[in-house]
């Protein structure tokens, strides 16, 4: 019992407050945003989703994750577990939105692809940890993006290119962050716009690349794929200072603000909630990358610390490219805004990855 007291006061209390806190930011919009719709399902949805989150946070804190660290098989048999969970998507999955990307389980939905990412990033700090002296060689950074190619191929057929591209940015974070030679960063960066260019020419699909134009030249079609940034800035932009109050947002209650639960929650908040909201909120976020920063600072060891700079990294990149999504920086690309967007898989996958940064920090101490 004392064991048990000592564990739990040794849990890094701080990231999990600011991580409920953000949670509660994202309840109380979807919560303002189902008046409009009239429908409370999703909030009940989320909030039994967040209980699940919270609960695998502490088993995984309590977890030992070295048992990642120190087991391949284990680690390979996620990986090929979630791989034939993507690949069954093809066969199992409805059709919801023009995409295959849930297994419905009666009225709930489960996405595999937000597993893959926490998945992926244990892959990849076992692969780099063992490897950090051989970096200099080319092969280290094939054989990791074979790991990362074969789940990406499959979130792209599905089509969620959003996704696909969060992995290549993951993978390409953690190369970065392991040593990769700079002359081997340039040669991947000519790679990426090469395949870039083969993908705009064969591979993308009309809408894809219409999202892509819209974004570069904002009044392209601005009652198709400009109208959903063109609502979301009028929306951040009427919420002025203090926001215009819970459930009084014209844009999210009326309708205008497509996916104002998932894609465009941020336009939600600062429209109800104003700048001082979307301070609070952003306060939040640099608050949780000081405190996963810091846990992957203090690691003992290159795999402590390659798993905590590869969830750091998912968060900042999800982070920046719903937000540009907002405000017109990014284009459009399905990506949701970690803890605070509606969407169960997303939100427990997350909090599993806050367990096993906590219990980093427990056996670090």
């Amino acid at each position: 019992m004392n064991s048990f007291i000592s564990h739990i006061r040794r849990l890094d209390w701080a990231l999990v407050i600011s991580a409920l806190l953000l949670s509660g930011i994202g309840l109380l919009s979807i919560y303002s945003s189902s008046l409009g719709r009239g429908n409370f399902f999703n909030f009940e949805k989320q909030l039994i989703f967040l209980a699940i989150g919270i609960g695998l946070m502490f088993f995984f804190a309590f977890f030992d994750y070295q048992n990642f660290k120190n087991n391949s098989y284990l680690l390979l048999a996620l990986y090929s577990f979630f791989l034939l969970a993507l690949a069954g998507l093809f066969l199992f999955s409805p059709f919801i939105r023009g995409v295959r990307s849930w297994y419905k389980i009666g009225p709930f939905s489960f996405d595999p692809t937000e597993f893959v990412k926490i998945v992926l990033i244990l892959l990849l700090a076992k692969y780099f940890s063992n490897r950090h002296v051989e970096m200099y060689k080319l092969r280290h950074i094939f054989i990791s993006g074979f790991y990362v190619l074969l789940p990406s191929i499959l979130i792209y057929f599905q089509p969620d290119l959003g996704s696909a591209l969060i992995i290549f940015l993951l993978w390409l974070g953690i190369l970065i962050v392991s040593g990769i030679k700079l002359r081997h960063f340039l040669i991947l960066s000519l790679c990426g716009i090469l395949l870039f260019a083969l993908a705009w020419s064969f591979f993308l699909k009309d809408y894809q690349k219409a999202r892509i134009i819209s974004f570069l030249t904002p009044s392209f079609e601005p009652m198709q794929s400009g109208w959903s940034q063109k609502q979301a800035k009028i929306a951040i932009g009427s919420g002025g200072i203090l926001g215009r109050g819970l459930e009084r947002g014209s844009q999210t209650q009326l309708g205008f603000l497509p996916e104002p639960q998932t894609d465009f929650i941020f336009s939600a908040i600062a429209e109800e909630f104003g700048f001082v909201g979307t301070f609070i909120l952003f306060s939040l976020f640099a608050f949780l990358f000081w405190r996963i920063t810091k846990i992957a600072i203090l690691a003992k060891n290159n795999f402590s610390r390659l798993f905590a700079a590869g969830f750091s990294i998912l968060v900042i990149i999800q982070f920046f490219i719903n937000i540009g999504s907002n405000i017109g920086l990014a284009p459009v690309i399905g990506i949701p805004l970690p803890f605070v967007s509606y969407g169960g898989s997303s939100l427990v996958a997350f909090y599993i990855g806050l367990g096993i940064l906590q219990n980093i920090k427990i056996n670090n101490q």
